[in-house]
């Protein structure tokens, strides 16, 4: 199978193209910069996706059977700010809608990386993927939100998929800032009532490619799995894991207070239609952990040598 990957240099992306290229599947990416993956040749098309001639280009010498697009302006904090929205917008909206009238035009599958940001994260109860009245609290949920409007009204063929509190080996996440932060300081300070679920990219990479092989269309949710944490819960385990003395102050958002971007309270996202589609769900976001952290121990050996 042909798969195209947006932001193949991303966080995400870059997970998604390693499982893929391990299912023996052609893997071509689109990113702002040449890039390797596991010294594996793959043929990579260097551009913004907020060019829409080229993105048809692409599209139309490709021909992809799938597309799974991973690229978005994803700086929560930054969005809030005025010069940046036009950006924004465009990343996350207009580009969203070229890729989706390429994906009509050549009949492919679209795989849309959206977010729990899209609700507004009040209350306790947990969000179902089927919830209607959805009202993001910042401009990074709403821009995700235009992003998964425009794909409900040209595609049938797609699989919008909501994630939360993301961390993998390709870029910057919560977990690498708790490391280095807990390296240089005996106690911090972390939320305690914002609550959720971790998703590790690795885990979630192989659920996107079980959805490309797939034609269980809709909407899903994807975190890994276990009970509800707050960051302090996450950043405690975190440090317990990775042997360090820490210590972890529980704050409210309102204590912390240094945020530009209004944070959802409630990140609570229902798994249900994963398990009635069929598709596996993630292990245990602790075991995610676990291995997240052995994979960071890997790579700053083979950095080492």
């Amino acid at each position: 199978m042909k798969i195209l990957i947006t932001g193949v240099t991303g966080q995400l992306g870059y997970d998604v193209a390693v499982e893929a290229l391990s299912r023996a599947h052609e893997v071509i990416g689109i990113s702002r910069r040449a890039y390797t993956i596991n010294n594996t040749r793959y043929k990579n098309f260097i551009c913004s996706i907020t060019d829409e001639a080229k993105i048809k280009e692409v599209f139309t010498a490709v021909k992809p059977d799938v597309v799974i697009h991973c690229a978005a302006w994803t700086a929560v904090d930054a969005a809030e700010e005025s010069e940046n929205k036009d950006i924004l917008y465009k990343t996350n909206v207009e580009a969203t809608k070229y890729i989706s009238k390429c994906c009509e035009v050549i009949d492919a599958k679209l795989i849309y990386i959206s977010t729990d940001y899209v609700f507004d994260g009040q209350g306790t109860a947990i969000w179902q993927e089927a919830e209607q009245n959805l009202h993001p609290i910042n401009l990074y949920g709403e821009s995700k939100l235009l992003g998964e409007q425009a794909i409900l009204s040209a595609l049938k063929k797609y699989f919008i998929v909501r994630i939360s509190w993301v961390f993998g080996i390709n870029g910057n996440n919560f977990v690498k800032t708790m490391l280095s932060v807990g390296q240089k300081y005996d106690s911090l300070k972390v939320v305690n009532d914002q609550i959720g679920l971790p998703t590790y990219t690795k885990d979630l990479a192989g659920l996107l490619l079980d959805m490309a092989e797939s034609t269980s269309y809709g909407i899903y949710h994807a975190t890994n799995t276990g009970s509800y944490i707050s960051w302090y819960d996450f950043a405690k385990e975190i440090f317990k894991q990775a042997n360090y003395q820490t210590n972890v102050i529980p704050v409210t958002t309102d204590e912390y207070g240094i945020s530009k971007a209004n944070r959802p309270k409630n990140s609570r996202l229902s798994l249900n239609r994963l398990s009635d589609n069929g598709f596996t769900l993630l292990p245990n976001w602790k075991d995610a952990l676990q291995r997240y952290l052995q994979e960071l121990r890997n790579e700053d050996e083979i950095n080492k040598n």
